[in-house]
């Protein structure tokens, strides 16, 4: 364990009200405490360093100003609250970190009063802090009532069209609301698009020094003697395509950009426009990612997701991998194919990484498209690549592409366009939590006619499975894959085209059969091995395909078995309801078969490692063992054998 730093003046904070009798001097070595807290905090729990660092002096000049929690401040996405989380009464188990049982890597209602707002997903910070300002207006009351509301946004959130909706309504409604546009020139990949660029612009010309003052935009909140002087200022730097000509157009008020490092010029807008705003403003902050930790600010993407690390040198502490990880399997994959197909692109919002795409992006830079924060445009977009004559593979984690469901209804399957969904992290997730499982793609696409899903079951049958929807063009496809490595199986040269709808056997037993759709059934397996010391020996099936399902087995194996389990890593209303559906239709419970289905539970589950949060679910092979002798009617375990 590194040696903890020594934080005077932090030791002095137990909650924001406490840097009130803080001098400016003594807030900026606060600051500087809270960096290395944060540092030594991450170094032994791993989480998200870089996006915290940035905005460490923002953090505390907003908490020394405003009067949380009935000031609401509101954190877009939350990968930067961990200075805020030290700041507000969970000092003492910040390194408890995305762990099970401990805080959560995000904002969270149930956690903090000073968490007024649960985040995991981008762009919702400004609607959110609209809402409380609402609120406050129309005299809401709830507990430590609400003062004033601030979001902090990054610009990479900012291209999201839900952030320009909220803007949009906020200014029509002309609330006292304080939006902070934290400018760090990057979100967790470099942001792509003409608003990144219009931001680039702002800070880049001479202006900023000359007309400082007139380019912060609030010019009523300037002394009377030099309102006159400003207002001329601003309009040539309007003129000149500097300053916030797009965002006063929206009905906010402008100030900026200033230099989110400096406290003297935080300390000095911040008190400036908190005394004197009436409607909508927008202070525009410039920070760095990493900001005080050399390793993160000179990493690819600047300390996002480190692992447990070493504080002096950097480097990080990561398990070595035993088997590929599925995501780097189907970035690998996806390249060979666009090697022998150039109508093959690819599609993902802000995650080039994340999802595989980096290797993609390098070789076929002209058929790969990063298209920022913004899954329903990602969606509809690949949607026109598939109408063109194109065959796009659109990338995105499960928990993301339900931003984009009502494209991938009217967009994608009305049309019968053949985008297909590669979806990345399906099941749970681990220390990222509730917000970033993958649950519930299974049931919302599956419900969808003439469209194919597949899970794959290891990270072989996840090649077959790309090769699978590359071959599909009469209509939309998916497959699914969770995050990590796979089981280690040997892989192909290259993926084989499955047949449509068809599953497969693993192991022919009696009794009772288990259908596995997805990478449970490794699971499956070690419970079969369990089950087989007792004399029982269930029949192994690997779906493939929750749409559409292989009718011939699943009623073979209904009518050759007392009982019949599926299991998959989904919620209720996927891939077992579907089967149920089909046995329900073609009679069998008429027959007596006895059905059960395992899914994920009915409640969101917490953070913790996957095998615990999956523990938590009942889908180990534990779970599965006890479920095939509950079906059985074996209760007394070790006594009776089948």
């Amino acid at each position: 364990m590194s040696e903890r730093p020594i934080t005077p003046i932090l030791d002095r904070i137990a909650v924001p009200a406490d840097m009130k009798a803080l001098s400016d001097r003594e807030l900026e070595q606060l600051a500087h405490e809270v960096r290395a807290e944060t540092i030594s905090a991450v170094s032994e729990t791993g989480g998200h360093l870089g996006a915290g660092l940035g905005v460490v002096e923002l953090t505390v000049a907003l908490h020394a100003i405003f009067d949380t929690p009935r000031d609401r401040l509101i954190w877009d996405v939350g990968h930067q609250c961990y200075p805020h989380k030290i700041l507000t009464g969970r000092r003492d188990r910040i390194r408890t970190l995305r762990t099970e049982g401990g805080l959560s890597g995000f904002t969270k209602r149930s956690e903090s009063a000073f968490d007024p707002f649960g985040a995991g997903h981008s762009s919702t910070s400004i609607s959110a802090a609209l809402g409380f300002a609402v609120a406050r207006d129309l005299g809401g009351a709830p507990e430590h009532g609400i003062g004033d509301a601030i979001a902090v946004i990054g610009d990479g959130s900012m291209s999201a069209g839900m952030a320009f909706e909220a803007m949009n309504n906020a200014g029509h409604l002309g609330k006292r609301l304080f939006v902070i546009l934290n400018d760090n020139e990057m979100s967790i990949a470099p942001p792509t698009g003409a608003l990144s660029s219009y931001l680039s612009r702002l800070y880049a010309g001479e202006p900023f020094q000359e007309f400082k003052a007139a380019a912060k935009g609030a010019v009523s909140l300037l002394p009377e003697p030099f309102q006159e002087g400003a207002r001329r200022a601003k309009e040539m730097l309007k003129g000149m395509t500097v300053g916030g000509t797009l965002f006063e157009e929206l009905g906010f008020s402008y100030v900026g950009p200033i230099d989110g490092h400096d406290m003297d010029q935080l300390m000095s807008v911040l008190r400036t426009v908190h005394d004197r705003a009436t409607g909508p403003m927008l202070i525009h902050v410039i920070t760095k990612k990493g900001k005080g930790y050399g390793p993160a600010e000179t990493a690819d993407d600047k300390g996002h997701a480190t692992a447990k690390f070493d504080v002096v040198t950097g480097k990080q502490h990561k398990a070595p991998s035993n088997a590929p990880s599925y995501t780097s399997v189907f970035g690998k994959e996806l390249v060979r194919l666009a090697a022998e197909d150039d109508k093959v692109c690819a599609v993902t919002a802000a995650m080039p990484d994340g999802t595989g795409l980096a290797q993609m992006l390098t070789r076929y830079p002209s058929r790969t498209f990063d298209v920022g924060i913004a899954e329903q445009h990602g969606v509809t977009f690949a949607a026109g690549l598939a109408a063109g004559g194109l065959k796009p593979f659109c990338a995105m984690y499960s928990t993301f592409l339900q931003r984009g469901y009502d494209q991938v209804v009217h967009d994608v399957a009305v049309q019968r366009l053949p985008v297909r969904f590669a979806i990345d992290r399906a099941g749970l997730v681990g220390a990222d939590g509730a917000t970033h499982a993958g649950s519930f793609d299974i049931a919302y696409l599956a419900n969808l006619p003439d469209i194919v899903v597949m899970a794959a079951a290891d990270e072989a049958e996840l090649m077959h499975m790309i090769a699978t929807a590359h071959s599909i063009d009469d209509r939309p496809s998916a497959f699914r894959y969770p995050r990590g490595e796979g089981v280690g199986v040997e892989l192909p040269e290259k993926g084989e085209v499955l047949e449509i709808g068809k599953g497969r056997m693993i192991q022919q037993g009696a009794r009772v059969a288990i259908l596995s759709f997805g990478t449970r059934l490794s699971e499956v397996e070690k419970a079969a091995e369990k089950l087989e010391a007792r004399g029982i020996t269930p029949t192994i099936a690997d779906a493939r395909f929750a749409k559409p399902l292989d009718r011939e087995m699943i009623l073979g194996l209904a009518a050759d078995h007392e009982a019949l389990i599926t299991i998959e890593e989904g919620a209720v209303g996927g891939f077992g309801s579907h089967v149920a559906q089909l046995l329900s239709d073609e009679a069998v419970f008429d027959t007596g078969l006895k059905f059960r289905s395992m899914v994920l539970p009915d409640t969101f589950i917490d953070h913790a490692n996957p095998a615990a949060m999956y523990a938590d679910a009942g889908l180990n092979a534990e779970d599965i063992e006890a479920k095939v002798l509950q079906v059985l009617g074996i209760t007394q375990l070790g006594s009776r054998r089948a």
